[in-house]
């Protein structure tokens, strides 16, 4: 993992109790050109593939922070919202919508973002076979 932007010991000062804080900047210096010689394909992606390749014995601070940030908890709040909405959405529907349209009503109401133009959708529906049922 290469880090563009630029990096200071003072932004580490949290964890100098348990790093080297005077040999943090060369480090940080060493581990820029060690990756800047790496092409963007070449270079992990991953906190944990960044720390598969670091050498501790070279970069014990850097194996430090790197072990710090693959540890700690990551969240996001899209389940929460999913569940959230589902749980409104059943609130206000009749309990007999089926699996299909509640997937569907749930998907619409989760992805705002997504524009549905109705006319797209009526000429789907219309280019579909005939569903009208004959009671003559």
């Amino acid at each position: 993992m290469y880090y563009k932007a630029a990096l200071s010991a003072t932004d580490f000062n949290l964890y100098s109790d348990y790093i080297g804080m005077d040999v943090l900047p060369a480090e940080i210096k060493l581990w820029n050109k060690k990756w800047i010689s790496h092409s963007e394909n070449d270079r992990p992606s991953t906190t944990i593939n960044t720390l598969n390749n670091c050498n501790s014995d070279l970069f014990p601070c850097i194996y430090f922070l790197l072990k710090v940030l693959a540890t700690l908890p990551v969240s996001t709040a899209t389940p929460e919202r999913t569940f959230s909405t589902l749980k409104r959405m059943k609130t206000f529907l009749p309990n007999a919508i089926g699996q299909n349209r509640l997937n569907g009503v749930a998907l619409l109401c989760i992805h705002r973002n997504i524009k549905v133009d109705p006319e797209d959708v009526l000429n789907k529906f219309a280019l579909q076979k005939d569903r009208a049922i004959l009671l003559i």
